[in-house]
């Protein structure tokens, strides 16, 4: 017994000594992240707000009021000639902004937060990101049909971009610092803590490591301390009386509304994808230039609006009223129908915003005009159908975002309703389940496949386009180098990899060829010049170090 006692201290005192040497060579260093942490959260707080506040703004100048919360009822009052020529005049200055600052007249958006993050150590495009918040900014303010919250993450990603770019920070730092700005921004944006720090974890780094956490918090606390100092500790949406699942038969309704969110949410994503090829093929066809394809998007916008000015904005008076139960059913599925069109010609368009607000518009009143449906057919055994409305904005919004864990989290933080988490985890379950096998998991991951960034698989199948085949390459003078006749040779027989070429193209054409190196070339006026040789052997231990390296960050 004494020996077991000695042994369990001598144990203890190498763990307190381990701890102690830890934080005094690392801690210094990590209580200074946590700092700037904060200090990227106040900037993402304070940007969310100056966004929100912008728009309020200039939706003041443009509509006479800078209540989004009422601001379809105020467009219905209007003339109809204003509700028509506003949304064109909004995408005619988007599309000069574009086609004077970016190349392929493309708002970036949180697909290209989402890319940053996994191939571009935590950065994105300053230039075109700058640009993109303001087209968006414009769009929101001037009719079109999406969310502020795309503008909002894109913001805070270009300051977390400069400050890693300043403190010339490694990969994974510049991720952490991403994500500490993400989460800021959400939580100021929705009053929602718990899930902007989840949001980022679970969308844009898409890993909870856990060296990433605190400090994400951090950042996530602070955004939400300056969005209740300036709007106070409410709620974004009041739901009246009690939503309380009254019978526990009632939850196989829940799953079959998750079954239908998920069909909704893809519906949902396949039109945007589809409005955005026919746009494309016109424009081409047309030869049209990228200013004037959001002028003809605000068009069709404010001809639907002149009859359904609920479309405009981000819709949050339409999602208040279905969520307290305002609607008709049929009203519901009309609006439900009007609002995806309108989703789909803003962002074919180019005019810039978020995918959220549009999902969570669609996807309570699709859950309203299921719960008209299912009280109706069973009363005795029912809730009140508003519940169902709150579990379908669940269940459409996390099936479009692909992020089960933090929508169905800023669905309680945005209602302050957290009786009704069986009902919402049951549909948000159901229709990311569903979603997720029809498309590449999200509407973002699906938008980067669409560009050719295949990032749904997961790091096996991104990092291989990380490396360029120059870089892996033994060149001619390395004593290791391939014989410069065999390359030749090869050469001739048409076997070879371009040197701007990444791995992703060259693995294969090892599988094909069963050849130990490829000769790497240079084309020249139409002829290949010898550049050196990639090995198949340095080529897998590349990619090897990588997935080693992200399955540390992932697990650290």
């Amino acid at each position: 017994m004494p020996g077991v006692f000695a042994q369990h201290l001598a144990t203890i005192k190498g763990d307190f000594s381990r701890g102690w040497d830890m934080i005094r060579h690392n801690g210094p260093g990590q209580v200074s992240f946590w700092f700037i942490a904060l200090f990227l959260g106040l900037v993402s707080g304070f940007a969310a707000i100056g966004f929100r506040y912008a728009v309020e703004t200039l939706q003041a100048a443009v509509y006479g009021t800078r209540d989004v919360n009422m601001l379809a009822s105020w467009a219905g009052e209007l003339h109809w000639a204003w509700v028509l020529v506003i949304p064109v005049l909004g995408g005619i200055a988007v599309g000069a902004l574009l086609q004077k600052f970016t190349t392929d007249g493309r708002v970036r958006s949180v697909g290209d937060v989402i890319e940053g993050a996994a191939l571009n150590d935590g950065r994105v495009e300053r230039r075109a990101g700058v640009v993109s918040v303001v087209c968006s900014w414009i769009t929101l303010s001037t009719g079109g049909s999406t969310g502020r919250e795309g503008p909002v993450v894109h913001m805070a990603s270009l300051a977390a971009t400069w400050v890693a770019n300043r403190l010339k920070v490694d990969g994974i730092t510049g991720r952490d610092l991403l994500g500490c700005a993400v989460a800021a921004a959400v939580s100021a944006s929705f009053n929602a803590p718990i899930a902007g720090a989840l949001f980022a974890l679970e969308v844009v780094l898409r890993h909870f490591a856990l060296h990433a956490f605190a400090p994400i918090v951090v950042a996530s606390a602070a955004g939400t301390v300056i969005n209740r100092l300036v709007y106070g500790d409410v709620t974004e949406f009041a739901l009246p009386g009690t939503t309380v699942v009254e019978f526990y038969l009632e939850l196989p309704a829940f799953f079959l509304l998750g079954l239908v969110c998920g069909i909704v949410a893809v519906v949902m994503m396949r039109a945007i994808f589809f409005a955005d090829d026919v746009e494309t093929a016109l424009q081409k066809k047309l030869g049209l230039p990228y200013w004037l394809r959001p002028a003809v998007a605000g068009l069709l916008l404010g001809a639907i609006a002149i009859f359904y000015p609920h479309i405009i904005g981000v819709g949050y008076e339409t999602t208040s009223r279905a969520l307290t139960g305002s609607l008709t059913m049929c009203e519901a599925m009309v609006f439900a129908v009007i609002k995806v069109a309108a989703v789909s010609i803003t962002m074919a368009g180019r005019m810039g915003g978020g995918i959220f607000s549009p999902s969570l518009m669609v996807g309570a009143l699709v859950g309203l005009a299921f719960g008209h449906i299912a009280t109706g057919l069973a009363p005795e055994m029912s809730s009140a159908f508003t519940l169902y409305a709150l579990a379908g904005m669940g269940g459409v919004a996390a099936a479009v975002l692909g992020a089960p864990i933090s929508t169905t989290l800023i669905v309680f933080e945005l209602t302050g309703d957290w009786q009704t988490g069986l009902a919402v985890m049951v549909s948000v379950s159901m229709s990311t389940a569903l979603a997720s096998r029809v498309v590449d998991r999200s509407f973002f991951l699906t938008q980067l496949a669409r560009r050719k960034v295949q990032l749904a698989a997961g790091p096996q199948a991104y990092l291989l386009a990380m490396f360029r085949v120059q870089g892996v390459m033994r060149r001619p003078n390395d004593e290791r180098a391939a014989d410069e006749e065999a390359c030749l040779r090869m050469i001739e027989r048409e076997l070879f990899v371009q040197a701007t070429a990444t791995l992703e193209t060259a693995l294969p054409m090892f599988d094909r060829s069963g050849v130990a190196f490829l000769p790497v070339v240079k084309m020249e006026d139409g002829a290949p010049v010898l550049q050196g040789a990639l090995f198949h052997v340095d080529a897998l231990k590349a990619y090897n170090r990588a997935l080693a390296a992200t399955a540390e960050e992932e697990h650290s």
